[in-house]
């Protein structure tokens, strides 16, 4: 498919030799022709000077025939409003921009238009490393009320079936990491040491789980 992203910094130029690699066409905007000095000699997609929200810019860029618009260019401003023409204006349903302020995002994510809050997802990151306690949310859906959540829970539950804890702790485990892979659970499965539990949640239930997980287990196996 033909892929559109606005931004050739160092993700802009990331994502296009990635989704090339995987054989999508991609066209990738930006408004300085130094920035794509990024890009690899051998790169095969159009380059496009200009503002990823003008229209012209866009059709050349292949907008009318994309399938997916990506805008990660440095300014939160330029990200959502070309984010807001690709939908609106060209009918370009897969659409994601990055967005440096969190409280931006959370609003956009309303309006229907996925956002990446960079600055907060990487506070978050190292947060969840130097103080390993409670929920750290991975995910939010559009509206905001549910959440992909990554639990930290108290070394009494290791043992615990993973149908057990979802009754106790009141809530559905969507998979458990453990030493780097994913695992769907089913009805036998059991947390083991160091399994990192993924929980779907609503979002204002974050101190309820928290509370909840770092109680002992009662004992349920």
């Amino acid at each position: 498919m033909h892929i559109v992203i606005m931004g050739c910094g160092r993700v802009g130029s990331t994502l296009a030799h990635i989704l090339e690699d995987k054989g999508h066409s991609v066209a990738i905007i930006d408004q300085s022709p130094e920035a794509f000095r990024r890009l690899r000699g051998g790169f095969r997609g159009r380059r496009v000077t200009g503002f990823g929200f003008d229209r012209d810019v866009l059709e050349e860029a292949g907008i009318e025939q994309a399938s997916a618009f990506v805008a990660v260019s440095s300014g939160d401003n330029s990200n959502i409003i070309s984010a807001r023409v690709a939908r609106e204006t060209f009918g370009v349903d897969n659409v994601v921009a990055r967005i440096y302020d969190p409280r931006r995002a959370e609003v956009y994510q309303r309006l229907g238009i996925p956002t990446v809050a960079t600055v907060r997802w990487t506070a978050d990151q190292m947060l969840r490393r130097l103080l390993p306690d409670g929920a750290l949310p991975l995910w939010r859906d559009p509206t905001g009320e549910v959440m992909l959540a990554e639990l930290n829970v108290a070394d009494s539950w290791v043992g615990t079936k993973v149908i057990a804890f979802e009754e106790a702790v009141r809530t559905r485990v969507a998979f458990l990491s453990r030493m780097g892979e994913a695992i769907v659970p089913d009805s036998d499965t059991v947390i083991q040491d160091g399994d990192v539990v993924h929980v779907m949640a609503r979002s204002d239930d974050k101190e309820r789980l928290n509370a909840a997980v770092a109680q002992p287990a009662d004992g349920s196996r």
